[in-house]
């Protein structure tokens, strides 16, 4: 059999990440989905990635696919410098992995330092290379410390993205607006995130106070509007910006789940606003304690205020939920690319309070609006933004390289 005619059972993918589930977070659960639909196409994905703790010890596991396994090497991780994980065995075990394997295709997830080791390792630049940018390294409102960091970062970031065959962008206003891959525009495609479907089982109506509103009923008191905002406790998700939104808005219930570097001055941003009653902070939460919240909220709101918010996977998962969703319009996010104005959602200006107080009153105000956005988003869900619909433009880009070899 020759290599343009090499079927999905016979390829074999290295993809090299930043971390993996359980480690929270949406670029993980994408790998994970990946991996695990690839691996129901019959093909054979392997990842290299950090572990989430301290520590000198890496690991190997294997977790079961319906044609095939998937191989989950964690590289042990010292310590981290600027939210990286900082790994030295990372260049070895690359090495072996690809000795072991014999991978036909190496997958980079950026951003990533620990991918720059592919620059240096023979056996990896033999093979050919798909760049996954999930987003720049630095926008407008990075800290100055990362800036200074990228001096020395970008020149191995413009290597990885010169040597790669093709280069993968989540949205097209991402990929308009990307310095770094408006150098090798020439080699991009976009290929939109996509995930399992966690409600497919589940109907749309369950536990949305909406159920069964009547547009032609007579007005009754609006019922508490019950919000779900997930993410990073970091400055650019807005969640202080949030706080503010729901403090001016009566009948409006919120959770907020993440940690981070801001938990802490967020719930005392919630008390002194006289709001600790009706925000509820639940921290890191597991998939199953996350998915239980936004089967009972009326939407979800991603109030990000900086492009460092690529995409939102979350977005997502309440469009699968069948939950509408609240958004700001971040220049070059793929936030108001996802959410269609007033059909699957409402977006309003970054940064905002006060529009943002606005859409909440009138998802508070209008529940049949507020149900038919979200049954709107989980149409919208199924017809484009499943994980098998980005596995597949994913595996096309997969054997036209190794056809091309």
């Amino acid at each position: 059999m020759t290599s343009a005619s090499k079927p999905d059972s016979a390829l074999r993918i290295l993809h090299i990440g930043k971390y993996f589930p359980p480690h929270l977070g949406g670029m993980e659960t994408y790998l994970r989905d990946l991996m695990v639909a690839s691996a129901s196409m019959g093909a054979q994905p392997m990842a290299l990635v950090h572990q989430s703790h301290f520590g000198v010890r890496s690991s190997e596991e294997a977790q079961p696919g319906k044609h095939s396994k998937i191989v989950i090497t964690r590289a042990a991780t010292w310590f981290r410098l600027l939210y990286t994980p900082v790994s030295p065995v990372f260049p070895w075990l690359l090495h072996r992995l690809i000795k072991q394997y014999q991978p036909d295709v190496l997958h980079l997830h950026l951003p990533n330092p620990s991918a720059f080791w592919a620059l240096l390792l023979p056996s990896a630049r033999r093979l050919p290379w798909v760049i996954h940018w999930q987003s720049d390294v630095l926008t407008p409102r990075s800290h100055w410390l990362l800036k200074i960091a990228y001096v020395l970062y970008a020149p191995f970031e413009s290597a990885l993205l010169r040597k790669a065959a093709t280069i993968i962008a989540t949205s097209p206003p991402y990929l308009n607006t990307s310095k770094p891959l408006g150098k090798v525009r020439s080699k991009c495609e976009v290929v939109p995130l996509g995930i399992a479907d966690p409600f497919d089982h589940v109907p749309a109506d369950r536990g949305s106070h909406t159920v069964g509103a009547d547009s032609t009923a007579p007005a009754s008191p609006p019922k508490p509007l019950r919000v779900l905002a997930v993410g990073r406790m970091a400055h650019y998700k807005g969640f202080d910006v949030l706080l503010h939104a729901v403090a001016s808005v009566q009948q409006v219930q919120l959770d907020l789940v993440g940690k981070g570097e801001q938990a802490v001055s967020l719930e005392g941003l919630a008390a002194s606003l006289g709001i600790a009653d009706r925000v509820r902070f639940h921290g890191a939460l597991d998939d199953g304690s996350r998915d239980e919240l936004l089967s009972t909220c009326d939407c979800l709101c991603l109030p990000s205020t900086d492009r460092t918010e690529s995409f939102g996977v979350v977005i997502l998962e309440a469009m699968s939920a069948a939950k509408s969703c609240l958004v700001s319009d971040v220049a070059g996010s793929g936030m108001g690319w996802l959410v269609d104005q007033g059909r699957t959602g409402l977006v309003v200006p970054s940064n905002d309070m006060t529009a943002l107080a606005d859409a909440l009153c009138r998802l508070r105000d209008d529940p049949a609006l507020t149900h038919q956005l979200g049954r709107n988003g989980r149409e919208k869900f199924l017809r484009s933004f499943t994980i098998e619909a980005s596995v597949r433009a994913i595996h096309n880009i997969y054997r036209e390289l190794v056809g091309s070899r």
